[in-house]
């Protein structure tokens, strides 16, 4: 646990991926074609949070979809990139422009597409339910799926090792 919150502590970046992160991994279609995903508000509520503390967010995700635009816009959430199979040189490209080292990127991902940008940044995380790979990679394996609180608990492990958690907390105790 040391050894993660050592990594914890210098993190300016959050990244995430969204189906099987933010969503349950489904794709759900209704009979117009239209696209709904599920979106758990407490893992929005963190992301709000996070950034509160200082911390950007960016979305690097393989869909395109117009709901995950609108959802990223509601959290304002600067760095939103769809429609990207191949993310690591989008990351590398974010991290450059931003001026940021590795160990100060956190990435939480599910799938194997995801392990080229796990592999490289400061802390990786993934849901409970993420791909056997992807799972044996990380530095932390969350005790939630993806869509049901997993982001949630990476944001709380980095504001709580930061020192913003009691902040937040000590507000909405006033």
């Amino acid at each position: 646990m040391d050894k993660l919150r050592t990594k914890a502590q210098k993190i300016k970046l959050l990244l995430l991926d969204v189906d099987g992160v933010l969503t349950d991994n489904r794709l759900i279609y209704g009979d117009d074609g239209q696209e709904y995903k599920a979106f758990y508000t407490r893992d929005g509520h963190a992301m709000v949070l996070i950034q509160k503390s200082g911390i950007e967010i960016g979305i690097i995700t393989g869909r395109t979809s117009e709901l995950v635009k609108k959802r990223m816009q509601d959290l304002k959430v600067k760095h939103l990139y769809q429609g990207v199979p191949d993310k690591l040189p989008t990351f590398e490209q974010l991290i450059a422009q931003l001026g940021i080292g590795l160990d100060e990127v956190a990435y939480m991902g599910d799938d194997i597409l995801d392990l080229p940008i796990l592999r490289r940044v400061g802390l990786s995380g993934c849901p409970s339910d993420a791909d056997p790979e992807v799972i044996s990679r990380v530095d932390l394996v969350s005790k939630f799926k993806g869509g049901q609180g997993a982001v949630r608990e990476f944001c709380e492990l980095i504001m709580k090792t930061q020192g913003h958690w009691q902040a937040h907390m000590d507000f909405y105790l006033r």
